[in-house]
Formats: C-alpha cells, sequence, structure tokens
C-alpha cells in the first residue's frame, strides 16, 4: 500500500504536477518571505499614518503602476513562446525595442505627473510620480534575462531576486516611515530598489546582444504584442483603476482605508496568483502536441484549485481575528473589507490560467476581449456599489463583477474536455 501510493506520487511529482508544485514552490516561498516582510511594513505604516496621508501616496502609486503596464508590450512573452532557432534573433529585437519603449514611458510618465501637479492641484502626488519615472531607465538592461530565465525554467534564481528586491522595498519603506512619516517613505524605495533588481538580474541569467544573430521581424513581435499589451492595460484599469473610482467618489480618506485593506486581504492572493503564472505560462509553451497542452492545462487547473481554495478560505474567515491583532484596534473597522477581498483570489487565479492558457496558444486577442469583460465587470460593480456610499458594498460590487468576468471568459476559451478530464483526476486522487 504504502509502496504503491509511493510510485503514485514520484510519478506524479515526475510530471507536470511535479513542475508546477517544484516552480510555483520557489516563487511562492520567496512571496510568502516577502509578504511577511511586507506584513511589518503595512503595520508601520497603519500606526505611522493617517489615512488622507496615505491615500496621497496610493494616489501616485496607482497612477505609477497604471502607466508602468505599458511596458508589458508582449515582447516579453514573446521571448518565452518562440520556437528554439528563432530565439537568438528574438532576443536582440527584444532588447532593442525594450529600451525605444521605456523612454517613451518616462516622456509619458513626467506628462501625467505635470498634469496631476498642476491642473488637479496635487504637488506631492506629482513629484513622487515623477521621480518614479527614473525606473523605467533602469529595467531594460534586465528584460530579456527574465524572459530567459523563466524560459528555461529557472524559477529559484528568478524568485530570489523579486523577493530579495521586494524585501529590501518594505525594509526600507519601514525604516524610513519610523524616521520620517511622510508618503515619500512609501514611494522613494520603490526607486531606490530598481537597481538592486538590475545587478541580480543580470547575475541570475547571463546573456549579451549579438549582433551576428540577426533580428526578427518587428511586424509579428508587434502583431503578437499588440494583444497582450491590450490586456495588460486593461488589467491595470481594472486593478488600478479601483482606486481611482474610490477616490472620486469617496474621496482619499477613504482610498487610504480601500488601499489599506486591498493590499491586507487581496495582496497575498494576487501575488501568489502571479507567481502561479511564472511557471504555468512557460509549461504550457512547452507543450509540444494538442493533447500535451490539455494536459498540462488539466494539471495547472487541479494544481491551482488545490493550493488556493484553502489559503482563500483561511484568509477570509480568519480575518476578524489577526486584522485588530496585527494592524491594531486603530484599523478593527477594515477587518469585514479584508474578508471581502480575500474572495476575489479565485477569480483572479481563474482568469490568470485562462490568461496563460490563449497566451500560450497564440490566441492573444482573445485574451484581450476577457481582459475588456472583466475589466466591464469589476469596475462597473465598484462604481455601483460606491454610488450607494458604502466602501463595503462597493467592495462587493467589486468581486461579484469580478468573478462573473472570470468565469464568462474561462467558458468561452477554455476547452471542455479539460476542465471534464480534471473533474476525473480529481476523482481517481480521491479514490486512491
Amino acid at each position: 500500500m504504502l509502496k504503491t501510493l509511493k510510485e503514485l506520487t514520484d510519478k506524479a511529482l515526475s510530471g507536470h504536477v511535479g513542475k508546477i508544485l517544484r516552480g510555483f514552490s520557489a516563487h511562492g516561498g520567496a512571496e510568502m518571505a516577502n509578504r511577511v516582510v511586507r506584513l511589518a511594513a503595512t503595520v508601520v505604516i497603519a500606526r505611522r499614518l493617517a489615512p488622507d496621508i496615505v491615500g496621497e501616496a496610493a494616489l501616485a502609486l496607482s497612477l505609477f503602476e497604471m502607466v508602468r503596464v505599458f511596458a508589458s508590450t508582449g515582447v516579453g512573452p514573446k521571448v518565452i513562446a518562440c520556437h528554439e532557432e528563432e530565439l537568438a534573433a528574438t532576443c536582440n529585437t527584444a532588447y532593442r525595442l525594450f529600451w525605444m519603449w521605456s523612454g517613451l514611458l518616462v516622456v509619458c510618465q513626467l506628462a501625467i505627473a505635470w498634469v496631476l501637479a498642476h491642473v488637479y492641484g496635487r504637488p506631492v502626488a506629482g513629484a513622487m510620480l515623477a521621480t518614479l519615472s527614473i525606473t523605467y531607465l533602469l529595467t531594460p538592461g534586465g528584460d530579456v534575462q527574465l524572459r530567459l530565465a523563466l524560459r528555461e525554467g529557472l524559477n529559484g534564481p528568478v524568485a530570489r531576486v523579486f523577493a530579495t528586491q521586494a524585501i529590501a522595498d518594505h525594509l526600507m519603506t519601514a525604516g524610513l516611515l519610523l524616521a520620517w512619516a511622510s508618503p515619500w517613505s512609501i514611494v522613494l524605495p520603490k526607486l531606490l530598489t530598481a537597481p538592486l533588481w538590475l545587478i541580480m538580474m543580470r547575475s541570475a541569467r547571463p546573456w549579451r546582444y549579438n549582433p551576428k544573430a540577426g533580428s526578427s521581424p518587428v511586424r509579428d513581435m508587434l502583431k503578437f504584442g499588440g494583444g497582450v499589451l491590450a490586456s495588460e492595460l486593461l488589467t491595470a484599469v481594472r486593478t488600478q483603476g479601483d482606486n481611482l473610482i474610490i477616490a472620486a467618489t469617496m474621496g482619499t480618506s477613504v482610498l487610504g482605508a480601500y488601499y489599506f485593506a486591498y493590499n491586507a486581504g487581496i495582496g497575498i492572493s494576487s501575488s501568489l496568483v502571479r507567481a502561479f503564472a511564472l511557471v504555468a505560462f512557460p509549461m504550457l509553451c512547452a507543450a509540444k502536441s494538442g493533447e500535451e497542452s490539455l494536459s498540462a492545462l488539466r494539471h495547472v487547473g487541479v494544481v491551482g484549485a488545490a493550493v488556493f481554495v484553502p489559503i482563500v478560505a483561511l484568509q477570509s474567515f480568519g480575518a476578524p481575528y489577526y486584522v485588530p491583532l496585527i494592524f491594531g484596534e486603530r484599523w478593527s473597522f477594515a477587518a469585514p473589507l479584508i474578508a471581502l477581498m480575500c474572495l476575489a483570489g479565485l477569480p483572479l487565479l481563474l482568469s490568470s490560467v485562462t490568461t496563460c492558457w490563449l497566451r500560450a496558444q497564440g490566441r492573444v486577442h482573445a485574451d484581450a476581449a476577457n481582459s475588456f469583460v472583466i475589466c466591464v465587470t469589476a469596475l462597473g460593480g465598484l462604481f455601483l456599489g460606491a454610488r450607494f456610499g458604502s466602501l463595503e458594498v462597493a467592495v462587493i460590487g467589486l468581486v461579484a463583477g469580478q468573478a462573473l468576468g472570470a468565469l464568462f471568459g474561462a467558458a468561452r476559451s477554455l476547452p471542455l474536455g479539460s476542465l471534464k478530464g480534471a473533474f476525473r483526476f480529481l476523482t481517481k486522487a480521491q479514490i486512491a
């Protein structure tokens, strides 16, 4: 009995399940270490800054994240998905496009910062946004290396790079806040840790531009990248536009409470979902046949559900207990908000798996259409809820809309046969 169980376990871990678990354990473990430190930083923010001050930094960071999504031109996923014989030329073209695009992003963000400061009367937020534009001049030097590392399954080194940068960011934030209770203490670490990411990423997977390898057609990369960029843009509008809606309808003071609840609630799940996608997408791209692709998709879905359902349930049901204990009674009013926010983790997982599948199949425009639906349903639900003047109702609208959009996208995009296969896989696992 034990021998049979061991054989079944070894067989499972040697295939897709093993690849997913090993990759996710690397990214997930690094992310959990990051979240522990981030939690400490969030506690410092909660105890040192009032909600209206937090809202000023949240406004700048939200706009920064919305601009930064334009860096996701689809060039990066193309490096992961291209055929081996096209890889060297694709990397050369990607390197040049990364630099050209980053320069445009600097100009774009500086213009937005000027409008924010001089038109909307937010000089502090505008100055913070302008300062953050410098980060775009650092990332192109490591973008190709990152995609090559993900393509080759170097999940451990990649996870260490991101975890080190994030932990350094949070430690620096906490340290600055203890010495200087200012919204700048939340923003500056984003800039100061960017060089650390660049140095570590270039060391994790060395790569140099090779003119002899030639270039891949820019038109082909832009055709693929257009759909990815549209999808990423709509995702950014959804994930950052909620802050703008709350600020516009309920004020920056309420935005501070919402921003805190979002980070304390869905922050962990969303980070783990992103880590899961980093493992799932290269594996789906590597599948050579139709049946192999379906098998990979089934295993991605099963492992994702097995991991995230318990996490989301634990977070949501435990919120009334750990929020006042960790963050203090000052933020105990946010416990219901955090409990609701946690539930959005499952729609995030479903939409992420759908996105990975569509991009691996080259159906980037279908992915963009799904992202549009989720954006409309999620932000529409949030806006309708905010019209009632209650933050709790607004969050319910956000989560319900996001779930509706994710289910719609999965139903129209994922092959029905893979869902049946996943059910059979789960049934056999329970019998065994």
